[in-house]
């Protein structure tokens, strides 16, 4: 039995391929793959920003229906056969501090390296560790978690960045009702943690995004944002002022791609005694004008984000379940697996004549 497979060769190249379909043991089990979302950081490995073994097979948002698994793996997750299940990117191994002190998320796997799928090398048996793919293996380690068959799976498929914004807007940062939030960047995260944020409760929510990002703000007020800003037409701390009452925002959240000007202004937007959460990576830039005494005078508490935990999942996926929310919204883009490169250029923007917010190869 053979799967296609996208497998990465080295920054901005991609082979498409056929690879030998795994035999699984008591502990493992096999996925088909029935979309794979796509988000940022794709596009980062795709550049080679993001450092990744090649091969690579890349695609660490998996949602998909399990075509063979274990009899110890079944009693250990709880799933069978032609169950359908969302699936975790990492691969914690449990024993390190990081794992036994409950951060399982920034997990390196005991020998300092990232363990997840999409990571790890094609060379490393038994090969399919990545969503790009008809099939993916699934690792004795893994995490994965039930979800309704009835649901599209474009939409189903959205329990990643959903569960990312329940993560880095709610868990992280403690938000709760009164608070008034601040979101920096309308993407899919960005988005997702509007959708977060409204059903913890907030007070208020508050997007910030560019004039290009005209249809996504008008995206951000329909899934629950109360105000949004155009930083390139209006003064945006001034703005915010306004908005909070000279205080600021309780809750700041920097999901912006690439940019760092968001990461110095969001300690100006910040409310005394505010929380700003750093989840928007950079390419590892420096960030100019960060003025850090605006952090001791205003005793703000800086968190930065990176994975998201099971309990962010759990909570994604109910309210997915739920049908509360559009969600589905956010959703704008399928592709076909061997059209993965453009999906990734959509993504970016740099696909003539074409704008996504979400994304996901359907295989």
């Amino acid at each position: 039995m053979k799967s296609r497979a996208i497998v990465q060769t080295g920054p901005k190249q991609l082979e498409l391929r056929e690879l030998p379909v795994p035999e699984i043991d008591a502990d493992s089990a096999l996925l088909r793959v029935e979309a794979c979302g796509i988000c940022g950081s794709d596009a980062e490995q795709y550049d080679g920003i993001l450092p990744v073994p090649y091969p690579v097979i890349p695609g660490h948002e998996p949602l998909g229906v399990i075509a063979a698994i274990g009899d110890r793996a079944a009693r250990r997750w709880g799933v069978d056969l032609g169950d359908r299940v969302a699936v975790e990117v990492m691969l914690p191994c449990g024993h390190c501090l990081e794992c036994r002190g409950g951060r399982y998320q920034i997990c390196r796997g005991g020998d300092g390296g990232l363990s997840g799928y999409a990571y790890i090398p094609l060379t490393r048996e038994p090969g399919l560790w990545g969503a790009y793919a008809d099939y993916m293996y699934l690792d004795p380690r893994s995490i994965v978690h039930k979800v309704r068959a009835d649901l599209p799976a474009q939409t189903a498929v959205l329990f990643n960045p959903l569960g990312a914004g329940f993560r880095w807007a709610v868990e992280l940062p403690r938000t709760g009702p009164g608070d008034t939030v601040l979101i920096l960047g309308p993407g899919q995260r960005g988005l997702a943690s509007v959708v977060a944020a409204r059903a913890a409760g907030a007070d208020s929510i508050i997007v910030t995004g560019l004039s290009r990002d005209a249809d996504k703000l008008r995206l951000a007020v329909e899934l629950g944002a109360d105000h949004v800003i155009d930083v390139e037409q209006e003064n945006a701390r001034r703005r915010v002022k306004e908005l909070t009452g000279g205080r600021g925002a309780d809750v700041v959240v920097e999901v912006s791609s690439y940019a760092t000007e968001p990461v110095a202004e969001a300690l100006h937007y910040a409310a005394p005694g505010g929380r700003v959460v750093l989840a928007g990576v950079k390419g590892f830039k420096q960030v100019p004008d960060f003025v850090s005494d605006l952090i001791v005078v205003k005793e703000i508490t800086v968190i930065g984000a990176f994975g998201v935990t099971s309990r962010a999942y759990r909570s994604a996926i109910r309210l997915i379940e739920s049908g509360k929310v559009p969600v589905e919204r956010m959703h704008t883009h399928d592709f076909a697996l061997e059209d993965a490169e453009l999906a990734i250029q959509t993504l970016k923007g740099t696909a003539p004549g074409e704008a996504s917010i979400h994304s996901c190869l359907i295989p």
